[in-house]
């Protein structure tokens, strides 16, 4: 069964804890958190505070994926804020590799994202190294966006990548996911899925979870 995230962008912030509190009660496995920085992505979402107070309620891991520049200057931040997995983005590292192993020494999984127009033969030589790959099958910044179809043909291209190199790898998709596509996106190589507004702005959320918990 894949591991589903709900994606708390889409939460209802007047009440944050009555959805994280579902998410516990729910099938799901991680909660996801994306921080954004205005720079990196056209728009401006939560830090290491929040994600301290998110911690405080959940009872799921944290899979907190940094859409910053120079993330290495946050990673134990957000680790000592509670984060269970810390993925950068391929593109905000000058230094990948020593960014990895940043993340390794905190104790959190490691991942790496990949925007939309990114090819996924950068990963070759760091794939062996990571616990995650995000491939984000929207432009990264905003919700509730369309999926975009050539992430099914990247979704395989890493997987071919990974039972070479890494078959433990979890390849996760961010963007666009529900309910017309979740079975082919997993069919195409992914086994974690973020999804957002789909989940949490849906009337059972619970129920939709679990829809995609069963793909």
């Amino acid at each position: 069964m894949p591991i589903i995230a709900p994606s708390i962008l889409a939460a209802n912030f007047l009440h944050l804890e009555k959805d994280i509190k579902m998410i516990n009660n729910s099938d799901a496995d991680w909660i996801h958190i994306d921080v954004m920085d205005g720079v990196f992505v056209p728009n401006i979402s939560f830090g290491a505070p929040m994600v301290r107070y998110i911690k405080k309620v959940s009872q799921k891991p944290l899979d907190v994926h940094l859409m910053i520049v120079q993330p290495e200057r946050d990673i134990q931040e957000f680790r000592d804020a509670g984060a269970d997995i810390l993925t950068v983005h391929y593109e905000a590292c000058t230094h990948l590799h020593r960014a990895i192993h940043e993340i390794k020494n905190t104790g959190a999984k490691v991942g790496v994202s990949l925007n939309p127009h990114m090819p996924v033969i950068v990963l070759k030589d760091i794939i062996s190294d990571i616990d995650l790959v995000l491939i984000m099958s929207v432009n990264p910044g905003f919700g509730n966006q369309v999926f975009i179809l050539n992430t099914y043909h990247k979704l395989k291209e890493v997987k071919k990548m990974a039972l070479k190199k890494n078959p433990n790898l979890i390849i996760e998709v961010d963007g666009g996911v529900n309910l017309e596509n979740g079975a082919n996106i997993i069919q195409s190589g992914a086994n974690a899925l973020v999804s957002g507004s789909y989940i949490l702005k849906n009337k059972n959320p619970k129920s939709a979870i679990s829809f995609f918990k069963s793909l």
